[in-house]
């Protein structure tokens, strides 16, 4: 059944929204220096909309909307998880929700309800801002074009490193320290150094995740969020470590707008 309500997702970077028209869900995305140009958007559409809204950023945003109303976060990505699981022919009755944003939160997800255990401040955001001290670059498709061309292992010392012998306790090519060999070089190329921070925090991502499932009994966990949108890069790495920590990793299509989703799908 249409929903005639717009979902937004006020967050830390970006502003995701979404809505049904004409029987079609439809999300758009922007980033906060562009807020102006949304509002007006909005305030258009929002003649024949209700605005509910969620995220860090809501109660900022609600008094630009006559007669909004603000959700939990949680609640949204709830929400908005399981409705695209279904859509996508992979519902499922538990499962951890790792968000990645500007920063990480994750979720238990049961029956449709969100229970949340962990957070990082390691994201999106962590990427962003390690990738411009150390580049120069502030645009984060770019940073992740960087990283594809790095390799991890001439900065990050891994299990391999420290072992003389072929046999290794654990896998040879885990993480042993993040930049560990950096001391030992005097030049890096920018390709290496953001293929360092990107497994450094995939590899941190991941462990919480994993360990969040294991605490649940679960092995499906679902990404989403801003900073793997379109970013074929970081998605391979968050997938990298599945053999080893026994998970499943899920990504959706629209993962970025869960939250837009459970705000325009929710029932107050």
């Amino acid at each position: 059944m249409e929903k005639r309500q717009i979902g937004i997702d006020a967050g830390g970077s970006l502003v995701k929204i979404a809505y049904h028209e004409n029987g079609m869900l439809h999300t758009k995305m922007y980033s906060n220096d562009k807020t102006d140009d949304f509002i007006k958007w909005i305030s258009f559409l929002g003649m024949k909309h209700k605005v509910v809204l969620t995220g860090g950023k809501a109660e900022k945003l609600r008094n630009q909307f006559q007669g909004s109303e603000v959700i939990p976060e949680f609640e949204a990505t709830a929400i908005g998880t399981d409705f695209l699981l279904k859509e996508e022919k992979n519902a499922m009755d538990a499962y951890i929700l790792t968000m990645i944003g500007t920063g990480t939160s994750i979720q238990y997800i049961h029956q449709g309800k969100g229970e949340r255990l962990l957070g990082s401040g390691i994201g999106g955001g962590s990427i962003l801002g390690l990738g411009r001290l150390l580049t120069g670059s502030t645009n984060f498709h770019e940073l992740m074009e960087l990283a594809e061309e790095g390799q991890t292992g001439r900065l990050d010392l891994q299990v391999r490193d420290i072992f003389e012998s072929d046999e290794t306790p654990i896998p040879g090519d885990l993480t042993a320290a993040n930049f560990g060999k950096a001391f030992g070089m005097d030049s890096f190329s920018k390709e290496d150094q953001m293929a360092a921070v990107t497994n450094m925090a995939a590899e941190t991502i991941v462990l919480l995740s994993t360990q969040a499932a294991q605490s649940k009994g679960v092995k499906d966990i679902v990404f989403v969020g801003g900073a793997i949108e379109g970013n074929t890069y970081f998605r391979k790495r968050l997938s990298t470590f599945r053999k080893m920590m026994d998970y499943t990793p899920h990504f959706l299509e629209r993962g970025p707008f869960v939250g837009a989703i459970g705000a325009m799908l929710s029932e107050k």
